[in-house]
C-alpha cells in the first residue's frame, strides 16, 4: 500500500501545480463589441468625445487663469502696502520695488492677450452652447487657438510672479531678527 500512496504522490503534487498554474488564467474570451453596438458611433461620424473633453479642460484652465489675473490687483496692493510698512522702518526695497513693477506691467499685458480667450470662449465656434461639436473642423480650430491664448498669456507674464515671491522673501530674509543662541547642555 505504502509503494501505491508513495507513487501517486509525484503524479498528483504534478498535477496540483498545473491545476493552481491554469486558475491563474482567465476562464472567459473577450468579446469584441457587435456594429450595432450603443458605443460606437454611426459609420461616417467621427467620435467627438475626445474633442468635447478638449474643449472642457480648455475653459476650465482659461477659467483658472482668469481668476488668477483678477486676483492679481489684490496681490499688488498687498505688496505696495508691505512695501510702505518696510520703508517706514528704514529698509531698502528698490529690488522689490523694480520687481513689483515689472509683475504689473506683465499682468497688464497677459490681461490683454488673455482678453482674445473670452471672446473665443463667447463665440464657441464649432461648438453649440452645451459643448458639443457642431462642425468638427471650426471645433479644431476653435480648442488650438484657446491653447495657444493660454500658452501666450503664461508667456506674458514671464515668471514675475515667481520673481516677485522671491524677492519678498530675500527682503524678509535680509531682515529677519537674529535669533538668541540657546545655551547647549552638557
Amino acid at each position: 500500500m505504502s509503494k501505491i500512496v508513495s507513487a501517486l504522490q509525484k503524479p498528483l503534487l504534478i498535477l496540483l501545480i498545473l491545476a493552481t498554474g491554469l486558475l491563474a488564467f482567465p476562464t472567459a474570451g473577450a468579446l469584441a463589441a457587435g456594429s450595432d453596438s450603443m458605443g460606437t458611433p454611426p459609420t461616417g461620424q467621427p467620435d467627438n468625445s475626445r474633442l468635447e473633453n478638449a474643449w472642457a479642460r480648455q475653459q476650465q484652465v482659461f477659467q483658472r487663469q482668469s481668476d488668477r489675473l483678477s486676483k492679481a490687483g489684490d496681490l499688488i496692493s498687498k505688496v505696495q502696502a508691505l512695501i510702505e510698512k518696510a520703508n517706514g522702518k528704514g529698509w531698502d526695497t528698490s529690488a522689490v520695488q523694480a520687481v513689483l513693477r515689472a509683475f504689473q506691467s506683465a499682468v497688464q499685458n497677459a490681461q490683454s492677450v488673455h482678453a482674445g480667450g473670452t471672446r473665443l470662449i463667447a463665440a464657441h465656434a464649432g461648438f453649440d452652447a452645451s459643448g458639443k461639436v457642431t462642425d468638427r473642423t471650426q471645433a479644431v480650430t476653435t480648442v488650438k487657438a484657446l491653447h495657444q491664448v493660454i500658452q501666450d498669456t503664461r508667456v506674458a507674464l514671464n515668471g514675475t510672479g515667481k520673481a516677485l515671491v522671491q524677492a519678498l522673501k530675500d527682503l524678509r530674509a535680509a531682515h529677519k531678527p537674529a535669533s538668541a543662541p540657546t545655551p547647549s547642555t552638557p
